[in-house]
């Protein structure tokens, strides 16, 4: 009996902000946008969605995905740094909308990396319980309601979104789907990509909110460099520790933050620039969502069969950053 990936789904909201929507909002132009990040435009939820709503669309896909029902889930889990309250978790609001009464549910935050954090845990949960048979893992955000629109370094590069991911024990296969992992985290650097308010040390007043420290802070230049090397060297992790070539891989996926990142990863890892997939430019940073889209647009344009490998590396704030070697 192995463990293997059931079924994917996505979902992003209908509105789309482009960067000449973002000309008229900030000092900012298509041109610099693009040169420096490749985004080209990104998905914006309205008011009234939160961020289970764009989980409950991405999660219902997926289950039609797998051919399964939401009472055949034992797990549910949820990554993200935006929920829709600090408590209950969003995995529990989505359980009691899919009607999964019989899985148990959390939320994990580990930023961007947020999906692979919860994919490792989930994997480890199926696999040292008999009991447990099917989980569900998602990364979703509605990082516009974190954002400062008024910052141009950083309402450029966020959007919206939610990648949803089943996997379960299966009696036809022989093999996992996790078959490396290599996961990290650096406290150490926490100032430089965090929200600064909203939290028990500084609760938001309306003095923070004015000031913006609600919203995302990035020391853009720290984060790139610690991103690139960070993703680079758990990507090479798992491939040193399972015996696979990078010349093996069907894709690379690493988080969807902006090209220059993208691009530096794919260059020190040596692969061809067709095995690096890349959705950055139609979605913008999606944080823990990013992976779980790209996931779900690979599976569902049938670009990927059963016995690839992906490796799929991230990197977000606190610092966190993990990889997996997948075995589709």
């Amino acid at each position: 009996m192995g463990i293997i990936i059931k079924g994917t789904g996505s979902y992003v909201p209908e509105k789309i902000l482009t960067n000449a929507d973002l000309e008229k909002m900030v000092e900012t132009s298509d041109e610099w946008i693009r040169t420096r990040t490749g985004i080209q435009e990104r998905h914006i939820s309205t008011p009234e969605q939160a961020t289970s709503d764009l989980a409950y669309e991405a999660a219902v896909k997926a289950l039609a995905n797998a051919n399964m029902s939401a009472e055949e889930l034992d797990l549910i889990v949820v990554a993200t740094v935006t929920p829709d309250h600090s408590f209950p978790s969003t995995g529990c609001v989505l359980q009691r909308r899919l009607g999964a009464k019989n899985a148990f549910c959390f939320d994990l935050e580990a930023a961007c990396s947020g999906l692979l954090y919860s994919l490792e845990t989930a994997f480890s949960l199926l696999k040292c319980r008999d009991k447990y048979k099917n989980a569900l893992v998602i990364g979703a955000e509605k990082l516009s309601s974190i954002t400062n629109w008024k910052d141009r370094n950083t309402c450029v590069l966020f959007g919206d979104g939610a990648g949803a991911v089943i996997i379960g024990k299966d009696d036809s296969v022989d093999y996992d789907c996790i078959v490396a992992s290599d996961l990290h985290s650096d406290g150490n650097y926490s100032e430089v990509l965090k929200r600064r308010s909203g939290g028990s040390r500084m609760p938001d007043t309306a003095e923070t909110i004015a000031e913006g420290l609600n919203c995302i802070y990035m020391e853009g230049k720290e984060v790139f460099k610690l991103a690139v090397g960070a993703m680079v060297g758990a990507a090479k992790s798992v491939l040193a520790q399972s015996g696979v070539a990078a010349s093996e891989l069907r894709y690379v996926i690493p988080h969807q933050a902006n090209y220059r990142i993208i691009d530096a990863v794919a260059q020190r890892l040596e692969v061809e620039d067709e095995v690096i997939y890349r959705n950055v430019h139609r979605y913008g940073n999606t944080s823990a969502a990013s992976i779980g889209l790209c996931l779900d647009e690979i599976n569902s344009s049938g670009a990927v069969k059963r016995g690839d490998y992906l490796v799929l590396t991230a990197f977000g704030g606190g610092l966190t950053w993990a990889s997996l070697l997948i075995k589709w």
